[in-house]
């Protein structure tokens, strides 16, 4: 913990969050706020950390409480930038599950928005025990992690695409989901990182859940408080938890949007085919030498991604 900064008293707020899912009772946007940001600084004590995040995956998150945590989060981020010449407004790619039985081709996803002209931000995890991590991949195709926010904006404008680690992003945010390791549970900033917007302008955000009781807390979040200032999302069930359309049946794609939600894909009713030719194991290096090759044209595209792609770029190309 920090020396230098005044330990957080967060009791008063664990006796609001830690009575059980019947009795506990919400933050408002401002308590959220504050307690989160004290939680970033590192000014809460073990114990007392401990305690709010096995309350919060008790009781669950509010939209208040989603809201003010990503204020808490904003104003300690330094935000990103648009390329100048892009003539799309970026798109946000969270990657923080990784592959554990189907090949992660978040990275496959990313090259092939930037290759159409949209600017691309992956942020993420480096690694995960027992998971192929898109770093992972993203490292195996040759490609550098960035190592400041201002490297993000230059390789962004550069090369229109760039992966910064969520540890150089948002420190504080890293150190909250590495207790995860200790505590065996996800935490409401696993929710943060897949909706936060990194931008200082309109960006497109793709989200997924896993669980539909979280496709109802983001539905809910973003028809609520997504403004037009902050741009445009996407909400499918995730790729095993990633951001990625699945090789075989189409997820739901929903498009959210300050005026209104629309559902741009439906699910489809059963799997009509899955992709001929994908990799033959999910590790990195076999991974990244299939992404290599359908880069270069040597293998074709799944059906599926690349009308992802298309949905992201008619959404990019609306926001400027």
């Amino acid at each position: 913990m920090s020396n230098h900064l005044e330990t957080f008293a967060a009791a008063k707020y664990i006796k609001q969050i830690g009575r059980g899912k019947e009795g506990a009772r919400s933050l408002t946007r401002d308590e959220a706020q504050e307690l989160y940001g004290a939680m970033l600084d590192q000014r809460v004590s073990e114990l007392e950390l401990g305690g709010i995040l096995l309350a919060m995956r008790i009781k669950g998150e509010s939209i208040d409480e989603i809201d003010g945590f990503l204020a808490a989060a904003k104003q300690r981020m330094t935000l990103l930038q648009k390329p100048i010449s892009a003539k799309y407004a970026p798109v946000i790619i969270p990657t923080y599950n990784g592959a554990r039985k189907r090949p992660n081709l978040t990275p496959l996803l990313a090259f092939l928005l930037a290759r159409e002209g949209v600017p691309v931000l992956l942020h993420g995890v480096r690694t995960d025990p027992g998971r192929t991590a898109s770093a992972e991949i993203w490292q195996a195709l040759g490609c550098s992690l960035a190592t400041s926010v201002a490297q993000a904006n230059q390789q962004l404008a550069q090369d229109l695409v760039s992966f910064l680690p969520l540890d150089v992003l948002m420190p504080g945010m890293h150190a909250l989901l590495e207790k995860r390791r200790i505590l065996g549970l996800r935490s409401s900033t696993h929710t943060l990182v897949k909706v936060m917007q990194v931008f200082d302008c309109a960006a497109l955000r793709l989200t997924s859940y896993t669980h539909p009781e979280y496709q109802v807390l983001l539905h809910d979040y973003y028809s609520q408080r997504l403004s037009g200032a902050q741009g445009a999302a996407l909400l499918m069930r995730g790729t095993e938890g990633e951001t990625v359309a699945s090789t075989g049946r189409a997820q739901q794609i929903s498009l959210y949007r300050a005026d209104g939600t629309t559902v741009l894909q439906e699910q489809q009713a059963s799997l009509e085919q899955e992709h001929p030719d994908l990799p033959s194991a999910i590790d990195a290096p076999t991974t990244a030498l299939w992404i290599a090759d359908v880069i270069r044209g040597e293998r074709p595209v799944p059906v599926n991604i690349a009308q992802q792609v298309a949905y992201c770029k008619q959404v990019a190309a609306s926001l400027l």
